[in-house]
Parts: structure tokens; sequence; C-alpha cells
């Protein structure tokens, strides 16, 4: 069985080492995901398991798509009473490029038709169409114009951990959080540190790693589990297995910081939510004021960068700033920086030993690392 994991681009090899790890086969990386083969079952586990992963395909179809009539027609031809019953809810994702059709919106609804024509063809009834919570969402990725039909497994993204219940004004994507953490080469028997936690994304994902928490038992609601073929008892042996593999964080190993108090206190109940709370170190203090708590770590910021948040003419001494700090207190750490504006990462003043191309939505962005002797 193939399989497609998506993930945030620059990503990939990091994913690509989780499906490794997971023991799955044919792992190669692609322009914004990962194929893999695997039974179900790994279908399964990938869910329960990926902390990079954005969603997880199951490719069931692929056909040349010159025309809308080529769409409707190649869906139509698929098997859907295998996958869909009238009583169940559907969705369609369109993703372009290249293509005689040009519209997503109009792919998507092409294909939702197809689907749910052959369905009261065969059952004569139609099911209906639920585009926040389906039984099956049905993903449709359409380039020069061939067409690849898959199912999505999860039915959303798998960034919705489930733990973020008061989100900041600009806060990290949970897998890119860990993705970022994963870069760092956090090996988790030194310090993380995050003087500028925002809500929580980076200190609560290394914790996550750290305690070898499954990700997917934050929220273990699927959309495979209301499929036609789902196996019940497989999906309770990996959940047996995920909850057995966990193992406490140790104390004083992940620290969150930020200088705005309502900031660190979302944090808090962010990580009240996940269920290690107690485990992760929360404080609310301005970064230059911060002490390190070992002599050698790994520290990570996020500062903001001119897109969402803050004036750029202010920030630039706000990074002048990081550079000193770095400097002065934190000596012997290795330091890492996320940010999307390469000139407000000049006036940091260091240079830095590695430069990382990553994306955080449309924006470009480097994790900059900083070696501090």
């Amino acid at each position: 069985m193939k399989f497609f994991a998506t993930t945030t681009k620059g990503l990939e090899e990091v994913l690509a080492d989780e499906l490794t790890r997971l023991g799955v086969r044919e792992v190669v990386t692609a322009n914004g995901g990962v194929n893999f083969s695997g039974s179900l079952k790994d279908g399964y586990r990938a869910c329960l398991w990926l902390r990079t992963a954005n969603r997880v395909l199951r490719p069931i179809a692929s056909f040349p798509c010159p025309s809308q009539e080529a769409l409707y027609e190649g869906v139509y031809a698929l098997n859907w009473n295998e996958l869909l019953t009238p009583s169940m809810t559907l969705a369609v994702n369109a993703k372009l490029r290249d293509s005689e059709i040009t519209h997503s919106h109009f792919a998507a609804l092409k294909t939702k038709d197809a689907i749910v024509d052959k369905i009261r063809d065969n059952c004569g009834e139609r099911p209906n169409v639920d585009p926040k919570d389906p039984d099956l969402r049905v993903n449709l990725h359409l380039a020069r114009n061939h067409c690849t039909i898959s199912l999505d497994l999860a039915g959303t993204g798998l960034h919705r951990r489930g733990y973020r219940r008061d989100p900041t004004i600009a806060p990290l994507k949970e897998t890119l959080a860990a993705g970022l953490v994963a870069l760092t080469g956090w090996d988790q028997s030194t310090p993380f540190v995050d003087p500028m936690c925002g809500s929580g994304s980076l200190p609560l994902e290394a914790a996550l790693l750290a305690s070898n928490y499954a990700p997917g038992l934050l929220s273990p609601n699927f959309g495979f589990q209301r499929w036609t073929d789902f196996d019940v008892s497989t999906w309770n042996e990996l959940l047996e297995e995920a909850e057995t593999a966990q193992r406490e964080l140790p104390a004083n190993l992940v620290f969150g910081s930020d200088r705005d108090k309502r900031a660190v206190d979302m944090a808090r109940r962010n990580a009240e939510s996940a269920g290690i709370g107690a485990r992760v170190r929360w404080s609310y203090n301005d970064f230059a004021k911060l002490e390190a708590p070992a002599d050698h770590g790994t520290l990570i910021c996020n500062p903001p960068y001119g897109e969402r948040i803050g004036d750029e003419v202010e920030l630039e001494a706000f990074y002048r700033k990081i550079g000193d700090t770095f400097k002065q207190n934190w000596k012997g750490w290795t330091a890492w920086v996320f940010t999307g504006n390469l000139a407000l990462a000049k006036r940091v003043g260091l240079k830095a030993s590695r430069r990382i191309v990553l994306f955080n939505g449309p924006i470009e962005c480097r994790l900059l690392k900083y070696d501090l002797y």
C-alpha cells in the first residue's frame, strides 16, 4: 500500500527520518512531502506518531486529466461504494498546478459531484458534504494535467494536536515547531530553552519528544476511524503501544519564558491541556535578564520579524539585543534563531554556522545556528 505524508517545505528530510524510524518501507522524499509504503496499520501508526507531517494521504487512483470532463469521468469510474455509504459525510480538498483546470474550488466541486453521483446511481441516495469534519476527506492533486486521487487518513491537519487552547497572535504551527526542535539536533540530555515562547509551541513539542509522547494521543479522533474498513483491534493495539512507550519528562529539562505575562499564562494552559504542565518550567521574564539554567544546552527563539507583529525599525534594536544577550549570558550554548526577515537577522551581529531554509506558511524563513563559544 502506497502513502504520501505532506509536510512544511524544508522539513522533508526530517519527516523521512521519522518515517524510517517507524519502520515503513520505500521512504522517498519529494517536494513538500515523503512517499512511503506499508500496511494500513503503518498508515494508522503514521497518524499517531509523526510529529512533522501535516497530512497522511493514501493514493487510490491516478489518471490523465486534460479537461473537466476527464476529471469527472476519471473520478466517477472509481469504486466509491467500497469507501463511502449514503449515511457518511464527504469533503474534497484540491490542489492544482500547471493544468488546464485552474480553479481549485471548481476542481473540488467537480470531484465531489462525480463521487456523490456514483453513490446515488448505485444506492439511490447521496452522501452529504461536511467540509469541517467529514467521515471521508478526499484529496485531489492535479499537476500538468495528471490527476491523483487520495484519501486523507486523519481527515484533518495533523498539526491540530489538541493542546492549544489560546493561540497568540502569530503562533507557530505545531508540526513546524516539532521540525524546528528536530533540526536543532537537541539530544534531550541537556536543557532546552525558548526565551520568547509565546503560546509555548516549541517547549511543548520539545517536551512531547523528550517524554516519547505520541502526538496523536493528544486528540486521537481520526477520519479513518469512520471508514468502512476500519480495523478497531489494530488501532487499539497501536494506542496501547503508544501509552506504554511514554516516559516521564525529567525536571529542569525544558524551559519556556516570555516577557508577555499573558503569553506565559497561555503557554501554561496549553501545557496543562497536553498533560505535561507540571514538568515544563515556565517563567515571565525579559530575555536580556533571563539566566541560563546550565553551562550548556540548546536555545531556540522565534522573534517577531515585522510581517505580522511589531514595527521593523523597532525590531532592529531588538535583534541587536538578541546578539548581545547571546554573547553575554549564554556562552557555551548552541543558539538558534528562526526568522522570516533576513535583514533583521543580520542585526544579531554574529556569524551563523548553519542556515536552513524553511517556510512558515507562505513566508520564506531561515533557521540560523550560532555556536556561542
